[in-house]
């Protein structure tokens, strides 16, 4: 079913959230097929097949148009703003629809492109939405970590091209992606951050090596990807040469607010999961207390995300005040999939159902929530300065 009545649900995300709930709900008539079924409480093995699913998916929403809304029409979206696209994860997390991993990043890549490169934004954001490409992130280096001020791969500007050649690390959806969106370092090594723009890099140019990057669960979440003197032309600069730490401090914002809402939704979801497993067997009281204290850093984790929706979404910054969010999102994943971990225990370790293999996959990854994206300890030292203004740390 397509939409109906756009721009009204366009200016209404309340208005979207009722049909988009109606297009995913499960036909209740065995005369009504499910145009989602496939896709729905589907587990994969690899992540090669997840990813490609996944932008199945999008292409089956794009074509109806669900999750064109929250992008602007210069883009090939239909308008409304960030919290329709916060309504389309909790749909379909709610319908047992995976959040489609490829959302993952372009959640926090495509509005920096909107804002900074306009004209880059609507070639490229077109195919992303409708699952026919999906990008990575090309920020942490091997020497650099994600201290971004020291990034060393490096780009040289040669006429209408820039030369790139360096070296990125634990890029996220890596070993699929079609582009990179990368920071590089066009000016000296001593300008730090000053000397930093970002540009997109298509996978298929001559000198770009890509190598996979297994986890402990044996899936290729992350890959490093190598440039030896890779032509890029200056129409894949994002903002300004040198302008590349305030597109990264732009784009920080989303990826802690809309990141930290889609892992919510999907935790939701795994919550659900849990209790309803735990409700088969009796528990010990200290389970059952932990499910209780898990459900409030849920509530809390969603809360907080609301809120720095609600600022996005008003068109006003969020500051410093997001690391909140990244800090109550790992204690969620951690908590959550240890919980799983001990509730059910000899299969959580031994069993091979496709349920249990998803579990542990889960779990491994969930080790990185304070690391990924920012440690914890960067986090609470950005709220013990800006937003507690505590003394700073004495060296001794």
């Amino acid at each position: 079913m397509n939409p109906s009545n756009v721009a009204g649900q366009a200016a209404d995300h309340r208005e979207f959230a009722k049909q988009l709930h109606a297009e995913l709900a499960v036909p209740t008539s065995p005369d009504e097929s499910d145009r989602y079924a496939r896709w729905r409480n589907t587990r994969y093995a690899t992540e090669e097949e997840q990813i490609a699913a996944d932008a199945q998916l999008m292409a089956e929403l794009n074509g109806s148009g669900w999750n064109r809304f929250g992008w602007p029409a210069e883009v090939g979206g239909l308008g409304g703003d960030v919290r329709h696209r916060a309504v389309l994860y909790e749909e379909l997390a709610a319908a047992g629809l995976a959040i489609p991993q490829p959302t993952l990043l372009l959640e926090t890549l495509g509005p920096p492109l909107v804002k900074f490169a306009p004209a880059l934004a609507a070639d490229l954001l077109p195919r992303a939405l409708a699952g026919a490409e999906w990008w990575g992130q090309g920020f942490s280096e091997p020497e650099a970590g994600s201290d971004l001020a020291s990034l060393r791969t490096r780009a040289v500007r040669d006429g209408d091209h820039y030369v790139v050649s360096g070296q990125k690390l634990w890029t996220s959806h890596g070993d699929t992606a079609s582009r990179y969106v990368c920071l590089v370092r066009t000016g000296t090594p001593e300008s730090r951050h000053r000397g930093l723009s970002m540009i997109v890099i298509d996978r298929d140019l001559p000198g770009v090596t890509v190598r996979p990057i297994a986890i402990a669960s044996g899936r290729n979440k992350l890959a490093e990807v190598y440039f030896d003197e890779v032509r890029v032309g200056v129409d894949r600069l994002v903002g300004t040469e040198n302008g590349g730490w305030a597109v990264a401090t732009y784009l920080l914002q989303f990826e802690r607010s809309v990141y930290a809402w889609q892992s919510a939704a999907t935790a939701f979801g795994r919550f659900r999961a849990l209790v309803d497993a735990a409700k088969q067997n009796s528990q010990a009281d200290g389970l059952v207390s932990r499910i209780g204290a898990l459900y409030a850093d849920l509530v809390t984790l969603r809360a907080r995300s609301a809120a720095t929706l609600r600022r996005l979404a008003d068109g006003a910054p969020v500051g410093p005040e997001a690391s909140i969010d990244k800090i109550a999102l790992a204690r969620v994943e951690i908590g959550l999939y240890d919980l799983a971990a001990e509730l059910h225990g000899t299969d959580f370790l031994f069993g091979d159902s496709a349920e249990m293999n998803e579990w542990r996959d889960e779990w491994w990854y969930s080790r990185s929530a304070t690391i990924l994206g920012g440690s914890a300890e960067v986090q609470r030292t950005i709220l013990a300065d800006h937003v507690l203004g505590l003394p700073k740390e004495t060296v001794r």
